[in-house]
């Protein structure tokens, strides 16, 4: 008998009261400053919601992935930007499962307190881009450290991280019989790293959303933060991209949610001609459509949760949910601004802010033109077309 998803609706409720105390002015002005919501983070972390993946014996709640997904979806259908400090949620999972006793011991309590900071991820390059298997970075053992040379592009809150999980090759491509061998991933304690070999370069852009550029320049790095064994790498980011996509597209769900509402709410009480706009099928069916699209990516979505959770091959899933999710809110926000007319680009109303955070998820953290490459070829069976 299949069990239904658990719906962890005292969660939801606890994350939907703190994120009232963050309404749209607060993001509106962080917005114009393109500012860190460092107080929005710093209350998620005060109320155990960010180590809401960490084991209960390092200080976590002990929560599987589908909490996490609904806490991130209900940060976003609040009209808040979990962008913030979604990476510390998808990134766990790489510690969790391949991090040694060690490691777990020395960072995850720190994590769970708020004394330290994972947030940064990098592994997308300037010359490499979704092809991650082509990434330059090199690290080289020397003694009981690596040296770690290249530069990273898109490695968003590394100005806000304590922790960085970095992604390098540790045997060149040319040595190894496969391009996902000699691939490995290490913990950079960024504080110590600053001005001793890594520098960061802010890049703004059209969002409010913390990116930066990273630049390697022979970093030390203790042999002892090597996650798991050298040139194994890729295998260990790659749960993480599963969980990385499935949280995305919990937040994509939010996104979609928030424009709903918004736009029913305003298609109910806006009267032109004498009657609610909302009367008018030309506007009740986008608005319909996008519910209909919102909710099977939200099934996806737990469906992909529920195959990671138990340890099943959940990769077209996560992809899947990633693809619809990403689809259904981008469909949303075009809903909403064309539901409100010109009030839909008018900053107060906060809908050309989320229309901008939203269009980010066609893109990142994997492109869904990739995402359709994918299924053609393992799903389907076609030929591999790149």
């Amino acid at each position: 008998m299949r069990s239904e998803p658990a719906s962890y609706d005292e969660v939801r409720q606890s994350v939907r009261a703190l994120c009232a105390q963050f309404p749209g002015s607060y993001w509106r002005e962080l917005d114009r400053e393109r500012a860190y919501p460092k107080a929005f983070v710093d209350a998620l972390t005060k109320a155990g919601f960010l180590s809401a993946l960490i084991p209960e014996e390092f200080g976590g709640s002990g929560l599987p992935l589908s909490a996490a997904a609904a806490i991130l979806e209900e940060v976003q259908a609040a009209g808040c930007n979990g962008a913030a400090c979604h990476a510390q949620m998808y990134m766990m999972g790489t510690l969790l499962r391949h991090g040694s006793d060690a490691q777990k011991r020395k960072y995850l309590p720190s994590i769970a307190s708020g004394e330290l900071r994972l947030q940064a991820f990098g592994v997308t390059e300037p010359g490499s881009g979704t092809d991650t298997l082509s990434i330059a970075t090199s690290a080289r053992r020397d003694g009981d450290h690596y040296v770690i040379n290249g530069q990273k592009i898109w490695t968003s809150r590394a100005e806000h991280s304590d922790l960085m999980l970095l992604f390098a090759r540790t045997t060149p491509k040319e040595s190894v019989s496969k391009r996902s061998e000699g691939l490995s991933v290490f913990i950079v304690e960024m504080r110590e790293a600053l001005g001793n070999g890594l520098t960061i370069r802010p890049v703004r852009t059209m969002m409010n959303h913390a990116t930066t550029e990273i630049f390697i320049e022979n970093l030390r790095v203790p042999a002892g933060n090597l996650i798991g064994e050298e040139g194994k790498g890729f295998r260990y980011i790659l749960s993480g991209m599963n969980a990385e996509r499935i949280l995305i597209a919990a937040e994509c769900v939010g996104d979609a949610k928030w424009f709903i509402e918004k736009a029913s709410n305003y298609a109910r009480e806006r009267n032109v001609f004498g009657r609610p706009i909302g009367q008018n099928q030309g506007v009740q069916f986008p608005i319909a459509r996008s519910y209909a699209q919102m909710r099977a990516a939200e099934l996806m979505v737990a469906e992909a949760a529920k195959l990671y959770e138990n340890g099943e091959d959940c990769g077209e899933e996560a992809n899947l949910a990633k693809l619809l999710a990403a689809d259904a809110s981008w469909a949303a926000a075009d809903m909403c601004v064309q539901t409100h007319g010109g009030f839909g680009f008018a900053e107060e109303y906060d809908i050309e802010r989320k229309f901008r955070e939203t269009r980010l998820y066609q893109v990142a953290p994997v492109s869904t033109n990739l995402i359709l490459s994918y299924l053609a070829e393992h799903v389907l069976g076609l030929p591999r077309s790149y």
